[in-house]
C-alpha cells in the first residue's frame, strides 16, 4: 500500500549554509582584525620598552649621517660612539652626525672635513635648537657659571701650588675650561677634551649637555643616576655622593634601583605616585605634581653651604617652598618641617661657633700683618683652608642629605678637632690677643673653664659601666 504524500515543506538547506558561511567569514575578519590590532600594539609597547631600555630601536639614517657613519666603519674610528647613538632616541628621529656637528661659515672652530664643514663641539647653542627651554634654564644656573672659578683660591691651589696640568685635567674637568681654537679651527689641547659643566665655548654658550647627558646615547636614565652627579660632587671638600649614598634616601635607591623607571619621560616620572625613591635628579630637577622640570639645579637651593660662613640665597622662602613641595610629595608636613628645623640650626652651629669666629681671626691677623696677603705661604692658611673647605662643607653636606657620619664623625667632630688643636695654637702663637678674643665666645668658654668634678665623674662612670660590658653594653664603641 502506498504510504500518503507528506506535504510539509521543508527548509532548503543551501541558503542556510551560505549564511553560516557569511557569519564565519565575518568571525574570521573580525578576529584577524583584533590579531593584527593586538601585533601592531605588542610591536609599538616593545619599541616603546626598547627605546627606553637603550637598545633593540632601528635608527634612521639619512644619506649624509651614512657616509659618516661608512666612513668611521670603514677606518674603524669611533665605532663606540656609532654604536651608543643607535640606542638613543636621537637615533630613532634621524637626529644623528650631521645634524649635531654641522658648522656655519665663520663659527670659530669650523672645519673641512669630507666634504663637510663641521664643528667637533656640540655645545648648548646647538642643543636649543630643538631643546630651547633646556637650554636657558640651564644658562641661568649655577652650573652654568661653574667655570668662573679662575680667580678663586681653588684655581690658585690647582693651577700655582700644584702645577698647571691639574688645573687642566683636575679642576677644569669639572668646572670646564675655556676652550680655545687653533688657526686650522681645532681645539688646542690644553683645553680640550672637557666635559666640564660650565665649559665656555667659542660659540659663546657655557655648559655642555653631555656633562650628564654623556654621548653619544643622551640617556635620561643616565643623567638620573646619583653617580652622575657624583662624577663631581664627591670627595673631602663636597661629599653629596658619598652622603647621599650613606642616607636612608641612598639606601633605598640602591636597594630598589630596578623598581626607578629611570628612562620614563619626565611627564611620567613623578616622585611617591611613578617611584619612591630620590636620586639627586629628583629632588634639584624633576617634575612633581605641581613642579615642571627644570635645568636651573639651584632653584630648589635655599642655602650656599660652599663657602666659610653659609647664606641665604636670594628667594630664599621661594626655594625653600620649591623644596618642601619635593620632599612633601613622599612625606608629611611635619617630618619635612623637622627635617628642615634640625638642618637649619646645625647650618647656624656650624656658622656661629666655627665659620665666623675662624673667619675673624684670619681677617685680624692679616690686619695686624701676621700673615702676608699670599695665600698657602703659612701653615695656618692650610689649616684654616681645610677647616671650612673640607671638613666644614662635609658637616654641613652631611646635615642637607640626612647623613649622620657626615655631620658628625667626618664633620663636626673633624671641625672641632682641627679648630681646637690645630687652628687655636697657630692662632695663640701669632696673636695671643686675637685667641682671647676667640676664646671669650660663650661657645668656646669650655676649653678654659673646663668639665666639673661632677661632669668628669658621671662620664667615667658611664665608660666602667656601658663600654666595659658591665650593663650589657657592647665593648665594639663607636656612636
Amino acid at each position: 500500500m502506498d504510504e500518503p504524500i507528506n506535504h510539509e515543506i521543508h527548509p532548503q538547506t543551501e541558503p542556510a549554509s551560505a549564511d553560516n558561511s557569511k557569519k564565519n567569514f565575518t568571525r574570521y575578519m573580525i578576529g584577524g582584525l583584533c590579531l593584527v590590532l593586538f601585533l601592531a600594539l605588542t610591536g609599538v609597547g616593545y619599541v616603546q620598552v626598547e627605546e627606553r631600555r637603550g637598545g633593540g630601536v632601528r635608527p634612521f639614517v639619512s644619506a649624509e649621517n651614512k657616509k659618516c657613519i661608512d666612513c668611521h666603519v670603514a677606518k674603524d674610528v669611533g665605532v663606540g660612539g656609532i654604536n651608543d647613538w643607535k640606542t638613543s632616541r636621537h637615533a630613532t628621529k634621524g637626529i644623528g652626525c650631521v645634524e649635531c656637528h654641522r658648522a656655519e661659515k665663520g663659527d670659530a672652530d669650523a672645519y673641512g672635513h669630507e666634504g663637510f664643514l663641521v664643528s667637533t663641539l656640540v655645545t648648548p647653542k646647538d642643543c636649543m635648537r630643538c631643546h630651547d627651554k633646556e637650554a636657558q634654564q640651564f644658562d641661568k644656573s649655577h652650573h652654568a657659571k661653574a667655570a668662573q672659578f679662575i680667580g678663586s683660591l681653588d684655581n690658585f691651589l690647582g693651577n700655582v701650588v700644584e702645577g698647571p696640568e691639574v688645573g687642566t685635567t683636575g679642576c677644569a674637568g669639572c668646572h670646564g675650561s675655556v676652550v680655545k681654537v687653533m688657526e686650522n679651527g681645532k681645539l688646542h689641547p690644553s683645553t680640550w677634551p672637557n666635559s666640564g659643566i660650565g665649559r665656555v665655548n667659542p660659540d659663546g654658550s657655557k655648559g655642555t649637555c653631555a656633562a650628564c647627558h654623556g654621548r653619544h646615547s643622551f640617556s635620561i636614565a643616565q643623567a638620573r643616576q646619583p653617580e652622575s652627579c657624583g662624577r663631581c660632587h664627591m670627595g673631602p671638600d663636597h661629599p653629596q655622593i658619598e652622603a647621599y649614598m650613606e642616607s636612608k634616601h641612598g639606601v633605598m635607591f640602591t636597594a630598589n634601583k630596578d623598581k626607578m623607571k629611570l628612562a620614563e619621560p619626565s611627564d611620567k616620572w613623578h616622585p611617591g605616585k611613578d617611584y619612591l625613591f630620590p636620586t639627586c635628579a629628583t629632588c634639584h630637577m624633576s617634575a612633581t605634581g605641581t613642579q615642571e622640570v627644570t635645568h636651573d639645579v639651584g632653584d630648589r637651593i635655599s642655602w650656599t653651604l660652599r663657602p666659610v660662613v653659609s647664606t641665604r640665597l636670594e628667594h630664599y622662602q621661594d626655594r625653600r617652598k620649591a623644596m618642601t613641595q619635593v620632599c612633601s610629595s613622599c612625606h608629611s608636613n611635619e617630618i619635612v618641617e623637622r627635617f628642615f628645623t634640625q638642618m637649619d640650626g646645625g647650618v647656624a652651629l656650624y656658622n656661629e661657633k666655627f665659620g665666623k669666629p675662624a673667619k675673624e681671626a684670619m681677617d685680624r691677623l692679616k690686619e695686624l700683618g701676621k700673615i702676608t696677603p699670599t695665600p698657602f705661604d703659612e701653615e695656618i692658611e692650610w689649616v684654616f683652608y681645610e677647616l671650612w673647605h673640607h671638613e666644614g662643607r662635609r658637616a654641613r653636606h652631611g646635615l642637607s642629605k640626612m647623613a649622620p657620619d657626615y655631620v658628625h664623625w667626618q664633620g663636626f667632630y673633624e671641625v672641632a678637632k682641627h679648630f681646637y688643636m690645630k687652628f687655636l695654637p697657630k692662632v695663640r702663637e701669632l696673636s695671643p690677643q686675637v685667641a682671647k678674643e676667640l676664646l671669650a665666645r660663650e661657645t668656646h668658654r669650655w676649653v678654659e673653664k673646663g668639665l666639673s668634678k661632677e661632669e668628669i665623674a658621671q662620664m667615667l662612670e658611664f665608660y666602667d659601666k656601658e663600654m666595659q660590658g658591665k650593663r650589657g653594653g657592647s665593648s665594639n664603641g663607636g656612636s
